[in-house]
């Protein structure tokens, strides 16, 4: 089985891009910038996982609520129901 968070190859080359520019780079403020916008980066990941993730707990409610709705008005539909649920002899 894959690791599901594993990353793509395309996250990998974008990861060994970056990590040469910052090898290369000799400039301490530009080192100061570029270690700001990952925090950044960082911080708004970390807030866009945990949304998604109350989203995702929220939704298990209210799936749960309108399936059993949906299941109640269903069997208001079965032909036996008007009988009290009893099947015609």
């Amino acid at each position: 089985m894959s690791d599901p968070l594993a990353l793509s190859l395309g996250q990998k080359f974008e990861l060994e891009r970056m990590s040469r520019v910052i090898d290369a780079t000799v400039d301490t403020r530009a080192l100061q910038g570029l270690a700001k916008q990952l925090l950044q980066a960082w911080q708004s990941q970390k807030a866009a996982t945990q949304w998604v993730m109350r989203q995702h707990l929220d939704a298990a409610p209210r799936i749960a609520t309108s399936l059993a709705g949906d299941a109640a008005f269903l069997d208001g539909l079965r032909p036996d129901a008007a009988r009290g649920g009893e099947d015609a002899q």
